[in-house]
Protein backbone atom coordinates (compact mmCIF):
# COMPACT_ATOMS: atom_id res chain seq x y z
CA UNK A 1 0.00 0.00 0.00
CA UNK A 2 2.73 2.55 0.96
CA UNK A 3 4.40 1.56 -2.65
CA UNK A 4 1.14 2.14 -4.25
CA UNK A 5 0.73 5.56 -2.89
CA UNK A 6 4.36 6.54 -3.31
CA UNK A 7 3.78 5.82 -6.80
CA UNK A 8 1.12 7.88 -7.07
CA UNK A 9 2.64 10.97 -5.33
CA UNK A 10 5.34 10.86 -7.40
CA UNK A 11 3.20 10.33 -10.62
CA UNK A 12 1.42 13.55 -9.62
CA UNK A 13 4.40 15.69 -9.14
CA UNK A 14 5.78 14.51 -12.70
CA UNK A 15 2.50 15.37 -14.04
CA UNK A 16 2.55 19.04 -12.06
CA UNK A 17 6.07 19.75 -12.93
CA UNK A 18 5.43 18.78 -16.93
CA UNK A 19 4.06 21.16 -19.18
CA UNK A 20 3.34 22.52 -22.61
CA UNK A 21 4.16 25.30 -24.65
CA UNK A 22 1.75 26.23 -27.42
CA UNK A 23 3.00 28.59 -30.50
CA UNK A 24 0.88 29.16 -33.21
CA UNK A 25 2.18 30.24 -37.40
CA UNK A 26 -0.68 31.53 -38.58
CA UNK A 27 -1.82 32.33 -42.90
CA UNK A 28 0.13 29.31 -44.51
CA UNK A 29 -0.69 29.88 -48.34
CA UNK A 30 -0.98 26.34 -50.39
CA UNK A 31 -2.32 26.03 -53.62
CA UNK A 32 -0.98 25.27 -57.28
CA UNK A 33 1.81 28.19 -57.25
CA UNK A 34 2.04 28.32 -52.99
CA UNK A 35 3.29 26.27 -50.82
CA UNK A 36 4.48 26.51 -46.74
CA UNK A 37 6.60 25.33 -44.38
CA UNK A 38 7.27 25.35 -40.57
CA UNK A 39 10.81 25.11 -39.26
CA UNK A 40 11.64 24.07 -35.84
CA UNK A 41 15.16 24.31 -34.61
CA UNK A 42 16.20 22.67 -31.20
CA UNK A 43 18.46 25.24 -29.46
CA UNK A 44 19.07 22.54 -26.38
CA UNK A 45 21.69 19.96 -25.55
CA UNK A 46 18.65 17.85 -24.94
CA UNK A 47 16.34 15.81 -27.21
CA UNK A 48 12.40 17.77 -27.14
CA UNK A 49 9.29 16.17 -28.08
CA UNK A 50 6.83 18.17 -30.09
CA UNK A 51 3.40 18.31 -31.57
CA UNK A 52 3.10 19.57 -34.92
CA UNK A 53 -0.90 19.78 -35.19
CA UNK A 54 -2.19 21.65 -39.02
CA UNK A 55 -5.17 23.06 -39.61
CA UNK A 56 -7.28 23.86 -42.75
CA UNK A 57 -8.97 27.05 -43.26
CA UNK A 58 -12.59 24.64 -41.98
CA UNK A 59 -10.55 23.50 -38.86
CA UNK A 60 -9.89 20.09 -40.17
CA UNK A 61 -6.75 18.26 -39.32
CA UNK A 62 -4.11 17.97 -41.96
CA UNK A 63 -1.35 15.85 -41.83
CA UNK A 64 2.21 16.35 -42.26
CA UNK A 65 4.21 15.77 -45.81
CA UNK A 66 6.06 12.13 -45.41
CA UNK A 67 5.08 11.63 -41.42
CA UNK A 68 2.72 9.32 -40.59
CA UNK A 69 2.00 10.92 -37.18
CA UNK A 70 2.37 14.59 -36.04
CA UNK A 71 4.44 13.69 -33.16
CA UNK A 72 8.13 14.20 -33.80
CA UNK A 73 11.21 14.53 -32.01
CA UNK A 74 13.98 16.85 -32.42
CA UNK A 75 17.89 15.60 -31.08
CA UNK A 76 20.13 18.53 -29.66
CA UNK A 77 20.77 21.10 -32.15
CA UNK A 78 18.37 19.15 -34.87
CA UNK A 79 16.60 21.16 -37.24
CA UNK A 80 13.22 19.99 -39.02
CA UNK A 81 11.21 21.62 -42.01
CA UNK A 82 7.37 20.37 -42.31
CA UNK A 83 4.56 21.01 -45.02
CA UNK A 84 0.91 20.04 -44.35
CA UNK A 85 -0.75 17.86 -47.10
CA UNK A 86 -2.92 20.90 -48.83
CA UNK A 87 -4.21 20.39 -52.68
CA UNK A 88 -6.07 23.05 -52.83
CA UNK A 89 -5.58 26.91 -52.46
CA UNK A 90 -5.62 28.76 -49.68
CA UNK A 91 -4.19 31.50 -47.58
CA UNK A 92 -5.88 30.43 -44.51
CA UNK A 93 -4.12 27.69 -43.33
CA UNK A 94 -2.19 27.30 -39.76
CA UNK A 95 -0.24 25.37 -37.70
CA UNK A 96 -0.18 24.72 -33.59
CA UNK A 97 3.43 23.54 -32.02
CA UNK A 98 3.09 21.84 -29.03
CA UNK A 99 6.55 21.67 -27.02
CA UNK A 100 6.74 19.35 -24.27
CA UNK A 101 8.56 20.85 -21.42
CA UNK A 102 9.33 17.60 -19.01
CA UNK A 103 10.46 19.60 -15.62
CA UNK A 104 9.82 22.90 -14.37
CA UNK A 105 13.61 23.78 -14.00
CA UNK A 106 13.48 24.03 -17.82
CA UNK A 107 12.62 26.32 -20.24
CA UNK A 108 11.10 26.12 -23.87
CA UNK A 109 14.24 25.59 -26.20
CA UNK A 110 12.30 24.73 -29.74
CA UNK A 111 12.99 27.53 -31.93
CA UNK A 112 9.49 28.19 -34.23
CA UNK A 113 8.94 30.05 -37.48
CA UNK A 114 7.37 29.55 -40.60
CA UNK A 115 7.63 30.88 -44.49
CA UNK A 116 4.88 31.09 -47.52
CA UNK A 117 6.25 30.97 -51.05
CA UNK A 118 4.44 31.65 -54.11
CA UNK A 119 5.59 31.87 -58.16
CA UNK A 120 4.57 34.70 -60.45
CA UNK A 121 5.65 35.63 -63.78
CA UNK A 122 8.35 33.75 -63.34
CA UNK A 123 9.55 34.91 -59.85
CA UNK A 124 9.58 33.66 -56.69
CA UNK A 125 7.92 35.68 -53.59
CA UNK A 126 8.89 34.52 -49.90
CA UNK A 127 6.88 35.87 -47.02
CA UNK A 128 7.80 35.17 -43.32
CA UNK A 129 5.32 34.07 -40.92
CA UNK A 130 6.19 35.04 -37.25
CA UNK A 131 5.01 32.76 -34.15
CA UNK A 132 1.86 34.38 -32.64
CA UNK A 133 0.39 33.88 -29.79
CA UNK A 134 -3.52 33.52 -28.89
CA UNK A 135 -5.78 36.07 -26.53
CA UNK A 136 -9.02 36.09 -25.24
CA UNK A 137 -11.41 38.42 -26.63
CA UNK A 138 -8.91 40.90 -29.34
CA UNK A 139 -10.14 43.47 -30.90
CA UNK A 140 -9.42 46.16 -33.87
CA UNK A 141 -10.48 49.36 -34.75
CA UNK A 142 -8.70 52.11 -37.64
CA UNK A 143 -9.07 54.26 -39.90
CA UNK A 144 -8.32 52.36 -43.23
CA UNK A 145 -6.41 55.20 -45.40
CA UNK A 146 -3.23 53.33 -44.55
CA UNK A 147 -4.47 49.92 -44.61
CA UNK A 148 -5.48 49.70 -48.49
CA UNK A 149 -6.11 46.16 -49.53
CA UNK A 150 -4.85 44.86 -45.96
CA UNK A 151 -7.00 41.84 -44.03
CA UNK A 152 -7.32 40.54 -40.59
CA UNK A 153 -6.36 37.25 -40.57
CA UNK A 154 -8.41 35.62 -37.69
CA UNK A 155 -7.69 32.14 -36.34
CA UNK A 156 -10.05 30.46 -33.67
CA UNK A 157 -7.68 27.80 -31.37
CA UNK A 158 -9.46 26.56 -29.39
CA UNK A 159 -12.23 23.48 -29.49
CA UNK A 160 -15.07 25.93 -28.94
CA UNK A 161 -16.72 28.23 -31.61
CA UNK A 162 -15.60 32.05 -31.39
CA UNK A 163 -17.72 35.10 -32.81
CA UNK A 164 -16.49 38.16 -34.54
CA UNK A 165 -18.76 41.35 -35.35
CA UNK A 166 -16.96 43.51 -37.84
CA UNK A 167 -18.08 47.17 -38.94
CA UNK A 168 -17.15 49.12 -41.77
CA UNK A 169 -17.82 52.82 -41.53
CA UNK A 170 -18.10 55.91 -44.02
CA UNK A 171 -17.35 57.96 -41.15
CA UNK A 172 -20.05 59.00 -39.35
CA UNK A 173 -20.03 58.49 -35.50
CA UNK A 174 -22.77 58.38 -32.45
CA UNK A 175 -23.16 58.41 -28.81
CA UNK A 176 -25.41 57.01 -26.79
CA UNK A 177 -26.99 59.06 -24.24
CA UNK A 178 -25.91 57.69 -20.05
CA UNK A 179 -22.69 55.93 -21.77
CA UNK A 180 -20.42 57.96 -21.36
CA UNK A 181 -18.73 60.90 -24.06
CA UNK A 182 -17.28 57.53 -26.53
CA UNK A 183 -18.34 58.32 -29.85
CA UNK A 184 -19.10 54.98 -31.73
CA UNK A 185 -18.50 54.55 -35.87
CA UNK A 186 -21.78 54.32 -37.56
CA UNK A 187 -21.61 51.07 -39.93
CA UNK A 188 -22.49 51.58 -43.61
CA UNK A 189 -21.91 47.61 -43.31
CA UNK A 190 -21.97 45.39 -40.29
CA UNK A 191 -22.30 41.27 -39.95
CA UNK A 192 -21.55 38.86 -37.77
CA UNK A 193 -20.16 35.32 -37.93
CA UNK A 194 -19.19 32.09 -36.09
CA UNK A 195 -16.39 30.69 -36.89
CA UNK A 196 -15.90 27.20 -35.70
CA UNK A 197 -13.85 25.40 -33.74
CA UNK A 198 -9.83 25.93 -34.88
CA UNK A 199 -11.45 27.37 -38.17
CA UNK A 200 -10.07 30.74 -39.59
CA UNK A 201 -11.33 33.38 -41.70
CA UNK A 202 -9.94 36.47 -43.14
CA UNK A 203 -11.64 40.00 -43.30
CA UNK A 204 -11.03 42.78 -45.73
CA UNK A 205 -10.16 46.20 -43.87
CA UNK A 206 -11.94 48.19 -46.74
CA UNK A 207 -15.66 47.52 -48.60
CA UNK A 208 -17.15 49.94 -50.75
CA UNK A 209 -15.37 52.96 -50.14
CA UNK A 210 -15.46 52.48 -46.07
CA UNK A 211 -13.13 54.76 -44.37
CA UNK A 212 -13.41 52.92 -41.22
CA UNK A 213 -12.97 49.57 -39.93
CA UNK A 214 -13.47 47.37 -36.67
CA UNK A 215 -13.55 43.97 -35.47
CA UNK A 216 -15.08 42.84 -32.28
CA UNK A 217 -14.27 38.85 -31.14
CA UNK A 218 -15.22 36.54 -28.31
CA UNK A 219 -13.25 33.60 -27.48
CA UNK A 220 -11.02 32.27 -25.44
CA UNK A 221 -8.01 31.50 -27.59
CA UNK A 222 -8.03 34.12 -30.67
CA UNK A 223 -5.25 35.32 -32.58
CA UNK A 224 -5.62 38.20 -34.62
CA UNK A 225 -3.12 39.41 -37.31
CA UNK A 226 -2.83 42.54 -40.02
CA UNK A 227 -1.66 40.98 -43.57
CA UNK A 228 -0.36 43.38 -46.44
CA UNK A 229 -0.69 41.80 -49.98
CA UNK A 230 2.88 41.40 -51.44
CA UNK A 231 3.61 43.54 -54.65
CA UNK A 232 2.62 41.56 -57.86
CA UNK A 233 0.55 39.14 -56.08
CA UNK A 234 -2.38 39.48 -54.23
CA UNK A 235 -2.48 35.43 -52.87
CA UNK A 236 0.09 36.31 -51.06
CA UNK A 237 0.23 38.42 -47.93
CA UNK A 238 3.09 39.66 -45.48
CA UNK A 239 2.43 40.25 -41.60
CA UNK A 240 2.27 44.21 -40.63
CA UNK A 241 3.82 43.64 -37.00
CA UNK A 242 3.40 47.18 -36.42
CA UNK A 243 -0.13 46.93 -35.95
CA UNK A 244 -1.48 45.87 -32.09
CA UNK A 245 -4.46 44.84 -31.32
CA UNK A 246 -6.54 45.46 -28.01
CA UNK A 247 -7.27 42.72 -25.49
CA UNK A 248 -9.94 41.92 -23.15
CA UNK A 249 -9.01 43.56 -19.71
CA UNK A 250 -9.33 40.87 -16.58
CA UNK A 251 -10.21 42.51 -13.61
CA UNK A 252 -8.00 41.01 -9.92
CA UNK A 253 -9.38 38.51 -8.19
CA UNK A 254 -12.46 39.82 -6.32
CA UNK A 255 -12.70 42.88 -8.40
CA UNK A 256 -15.19 43.76 -10.55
Amino acid sequence: MLAILAFGLWAALAAEQERVVESIVPALAYGPACWSAVELRNLSDRTVAVEVEGHRASGALVSLEGHPQNAVRLSAGERGSYRLEIEEETTGAWVKVRERVPSARLSPVVAVSGTSECTVANQLRTVSRDVAFPTRNPWFSSDVAQLRGGVISFINTSERVAKAAACYSAGGLYSVPGRGPELQPICSMAFEVQIPPYGSREFPVERDGSSHFSLKTVGDAIVLEMLRPVEANVRLYAVDSTIRFGEEVTAAPGKR
